[in-house]
């Protein structure tokens, strides 16, 4: 079956290290590894209640606080101009934002209004997303355990309940995107693990093959609990234990977490072409599987 080119018109990131593609290309060009200790702050306990020696595996416990952090965000991020109050994208959890941010960016970067003057039936989104909780929502979980408890229970100081749509951590923050800049055609999530955004990428290519699209954003977005993930990925013996991640290595030795996010604008090639938008890739065929 022949596959209809599909171009790349437009791509934003929000990573450790790059807050943009040139950011990026520059982390790449300068062979940094952006590997670094969690935030004294990510796992809301003192980490050392945690961590154990690599051959010392104990339930609830980890052996690496190393991964991939986005910092500096707050600094980038404007949160105006959305069809979304400021000061409510502002109380959600960051992957609510890095998702507004990457897909209104991945817009400019393709030359178009973000947000679209109205409702755009054309232009749609597919956004991939880890089932996981969220630190918006285990600090929700919190808040409202600690609210059915009796008097007395000690709470932790400064302890403040969220915002409740922190709670529909999956598919929320597409529709939100969505609705914040006004792209009217499909706009759902998807959960396929490390190969979300890949799928992500094809499910909107579908849509562009099939013309119920023009322009489709596609990509992923990962902000789940660390604590969570360190503990999950060492009782699935996962983790590595010399914190380096190095895929298809002899010396491989496992996983290393990171957060992020990073987006695509796409359009079917002969369209952009005929509209002269700066191609950054073509898309000329995609394969699926799984495990």
């Amino acid at each position: 079956m022949r596959f209809e080119p599909i171009a790349i018109v437009g791509q934003s990131c929000v990573l450790p290290g790059a807050l943009d593609p040139a950011d990026l290309w520059d982390l790449v060009m300068q062979g940094r590894s952006m590997v670094a200790p969690a935030p004294d702050d990510a796992w809301r306990i003192d980490k050392a209640r945690v961590l154990s020696a690599p051959g010392a595996y104990t339930q609830d416990r980890a052996w690496s606080d190393h991964g991939g952090y986005v910092r500096d965000f707050a600094e980038r991020f404007d949160p105006t101009g959305f069809l979304l109050p400021a000061d409510e994208i502002l109380a959600l959890d960051p992957l609510f934002q890095w998702t507004l941010y990457g897909v209104r960016e991945a817009l400019r970067s393709a030359g178009l209004p973000a947000p679209f003057a109205t409702a755009n039936a054309r232009a749609g989104l597919v956004l991939g997303n880890l089932s996981y909780p969220t630190a918006g929502l285990v600090q929700f979980a919190e808040a409202t355990w600690f609210a059915a408890q009796k008097a007395g229970v000690p709470r932790p100081p400064g302890m403040t309940a969220p915002d409740s749509r922190n709670r529909f951590s999956s598919g929320l923050p597409a529709h939100l995107a969505a609705q914040a800049l006004n792209l009217g055609g499909d706009a759902f999530a998807l959960d396929a693990a490390c190969a979300s955004s890949l799928y992500a990428i094809k499910l909107a290519c579908d849509r562009l093959h099939d013309r119920r699209a023009d322009m489709m954003v596609a990509g992923a977005v990962n902000r789940a609990d660390d604590l969570f993930i360190h503990i999950g990925f060492c009782a699935l013996q996962a983790m590595s234990r010399s914190g380096r991640s190095r895929p298809f290595h002899a010396e491989a030795d496992g996983l290393l977490p990171a957060e992020g996010a990073a987006f695509v604008a796409l359009k079917r090639l002969e369209d952009a072409v005929r509209d002269g938008d700066a191609i950054q890739g073509v898309i000329r065929g995609i394969g699926l599987s799984n495990d």
